[in-house]
C-alpha cells in the first residue's frame, strides 16, 4: 500500500506521501522470510516477462566478443532464484569443484521450457523460505571455488545479493532484447514497447 502511494505521488508530480502508522507497523512487523517471499514473487514476475521475450534461436548471439552469449544469460536469469534455496538448505557451495561440475543445465528448446526452468527455481526458493526462520537466515553460509573460500556471509546477505544479481542480469538481458529487435517488457516501469508498470 505504501509503495503504491509512493508510485502514485511520483507519477503526479512527486508530492510527498506520509505513511500511516498502520503501514509503518505492517512493514516493521514483517519477518525477513516474509519480506524475501514477497520479493521473490515480485521479482519472479519481472523475470518471467523478460524471459518470455527471448528469441531462443539466438542463444549464441553476443552484442560484443567479450559479452556473455544470450543462451548463457537467459539460463542464468532463469536459475538465479534457485540460489535462494541453496543459501537456505546448503551450508556451502563450491562453484568449481575439483572433481568437475555437478550442474547440468536443463534442455531449453522453447520459451515455454525457459519459463518452466524459472518456475521450478522460484518454487524451490519459495519452499525453502517457507520452511526456514530468521534465526537460520542469520547463520553463516560459504561460497567456495575449487575448495578455496570465496566468501562467507550470513545467509540473508546471500539471499539479498541473489535478488540484486537477478535484477542486474535481467537488466542486461533487456539490452540484448532491444539490440535483437525483440519486445522489451516493463519491469520496474514503462518501456518504449510496454507502457505498463509491470
Amino acid at each position: 500500500m505504501l509503495l503504491a502511494k509512493l508510485v502514485e505521488a511520483e507519477i503526479h508530480g512527486g508530492t510527498a506521501v506520509q505513511p500511516s502508522k498502520r503501514e509503518c507497523v505492517e512493514v516493521a512487523a514483517m519477518t525477513m522470510t516474509e519480506w524475501f517471499l514477497a520479493e521473490l514473487e515480485s521479482e519472479a514476475g519481472k523475470s518471467r516477462r523478460v524471459l518470455e521475450q527471448v528469441p531462443i534461436d539466438k542463444r549464441d548471439w553476443k552484442p560484443h566478443e567479450k559479452s556473455m552469449a544470450l543462451g548463457y544469460l537467459f539460463d542464468l536469469v532463469a536459475n538465479i532464484p534457485s540460489w535462494v534455496g541453496m543459501a537456505i538448505t546448503l551450508d556451502e557451495l563450491d562453484i568449481a569443484p575439483k572433481d568437475g561440475p555437478k550442474y547440468t543445465p536443463a534442455s531449453i528448446r522453447t520459451t515455454a521450457d525457459l519459463v518452466a526452468v524459472l518456475d521450478k527455481a522460484v518454487s524451490q526458493a519459495r519452499e525453502a523460505l517457507q520452511g526456514t526462520t530468521d534465526a537460520h537466515l542469520a547463520t553463516p553460509w560459504r561460497l567456495l571455488a575449487g575448495g578455496h573460500l570465496a566468501f562467507e556471509q550470513p545467509r540473508h546477505h546471500v539471499i539479498r545479493d541473489a535478488f540484486l544479481h537477478s535484477a542486474h542480469h535481467r537488466g542486461q538481458m533487456t539490452v540484448y532484447l532491444r539490440l535483437l529487435g525483440s519486445t522489451v517488457p516493463s519491469t520496474y516501469g514503462p518501456t518504449a514497447d510496454d507502457r505498463s508498470f509491470g
